[in-house]
């Protein structure tokens, strides 16, 4: 009986390589087998702040007094504020952030939000990461609709972090990967060179296959092997943290360059930076978050650079909502609404796109939102992945002029 185990090692030349098979992860057999036709698609990343970004103290109106009348400890001072133009300014924490800008590498989207907003952390993240679709039937993510209705193949979207996997990424029929570390991708043979060595050669001999099932598997195997290697060596080198900040964010963006870098096919990544819950003595931690998220996202666009992705890649923020006008009674902020949308890339008309929101007209003490974040969404779907937007988010929404 031809089984299949012997068809494997008929394929192979040696049952050695089984071994190699279950400590490889079984999403990198399938998925590296495209990655060398995939190394010129756009790639989206996305960084969720958890727990509601200050806006007010991100992109800063210095020069509207109605700021400093309501944030009377936490007001960033004209003279410390980087601005960028004669209205707004970046928050001093965030040099990363305004060297990108300088560099024409980012975009700013003000006063992005919802109708009827929802203050609860929980229903208003499940609402930016389903874009307002039902979710009690069966919960998907507006980037998991585009995995399972748009984009083909193995290993399309990946979660970097120890973090649950976020709604967004939810799908019907292809799951996402959920990556805690790149240990994850390595074949894991430890101190076995010499088995190593053997496997490679046996990969590496021409065999005229009469079965297409093994050719498959023979092909799947060996640009797993190369794959693998690659990603390996980049992680040899000891040299991927050297440009990025020690942080949490920085090491999941430094992990998520290495992967674009290794030639995986996967279109987008995702990754979280938490602690935007700021009701109490925000000043220093929020500067803190605002530093590092800035840091590393400059890091992040300059190694891309190095490595000739930036053109290809697109990183785009968001937060479930910004933070009340009025500051509150223990110098910290409380859950509001509108919020500042920042996007870091090659291809971006730089700047700020539109007009900050205004704060004396205000509902119930909170921004107005002036556009939709599902208006984003339908821009980076349709113009950056290339994919229809209407069926994703369930309605047309106005694109945004946001590449060049």
């Amino acid at each position: 009986m031809f089984t299949r185990r012997k068809m494997i090692q008929a394929t192979f030349g040696s049952a050695a390589l089984i071994t190699a098979g279950t400590a490889a992860p079984p999403f990198l057999w399938g998925a590296s087998r495209q990655a060398s036709q995939k190394s010129d698609e756009k790639i989206l990343v996305v960084i969720q702040l958890s727990g509601g970004n200050d806006g007010l103290n991100t992109v800063i109106p210095y020069a509207n007094d109605e700021y400093y009348r309501n944030r009377f400890t936490l007001a960033v001072e004209k003279s410390q504020v980087a601005k960028i133009d004669d209205e707004i300014g970046w928050h001093p924490a965030l040099n990363g952030f305004a060297r990108l800008l300088d560099d024409g590498q980012l975009a700013v989207v003000q006063g992005v939000g919802y109708p009827n907003p929802n203050r609860s952390h929980f229903e208003s993240m499940d609402l930016w990461h389903t874009a307002h679709q039902n979710t009690k039937e069966f919960p998907r993510g507006w980037l998991g609709r585009c995995v399972d209705e748009h984009l083909s193949g193995e290993l399309p979207a990946i979660h970097y972090g120890g973090e649950k996997q976020p709604l967004a990424l939810t799908t019907r029929t292809k799951p996402v990967a959920s990556i805690q570390s790149l240990d994850q991708f390595r074949l894991r043979l430890g101190e076995h060179r010499p088995l190593s060595l053997g496997i490679a050669k046996n990969l590496e001999q021409q065999r005229e296959h009469r079965h297409e099932l093994l050719g498959f598997i023979h092909e799947n195997a060996s640009m797993a092997m190369t794959t693998s290697q690659k990603l390996e060596s980049i992680l040899s080198t000891g040299d991927a943290m050297k440009t990025y900040p020690e942080t949490t964010l920085g090491k999941k963006l430094a992990a998520v360059a290495q992967l674009i870098e290794s030639g995986l096919p996967t279109r987008i990544y995702y990754v979280t930076h938490d602690g935007f819950d700021t009701h109490a003595n925000q000043a220093a931690a929020h500067a803190a978050l605002l530093q590092q998220l800035g840091d590393a996202t400059q890091a992040f666009h300059e190694d891309l650079k190095n490595k000739g992705h930036a053109e290809r890649t697109l990183l785009m923020t968001f937060s479930e909502f910004g933070r009340r006008v009025r500051e509150n009674a223990s110098r910290g902020t409380d859950h509001g609404t509108a919020a500042p949308l920042f996007l870091a890339g090659g291809r971006l008309k730089a700047g700020p796109l539109n007009q900050h929101p205004d704060l004396l007209d205000l509902e119930q003490g909170d921004l107005k939102h002036n556009i939709d974040y599902r208006s984003v969404y339908a821009t980076v779907l349709e113009d950056w992945l290339g994919v229809e937007s209407t069926e994703i988010l369930g309605q047309p929404f106005k694109k945004l002029n946001l590449f060049i």
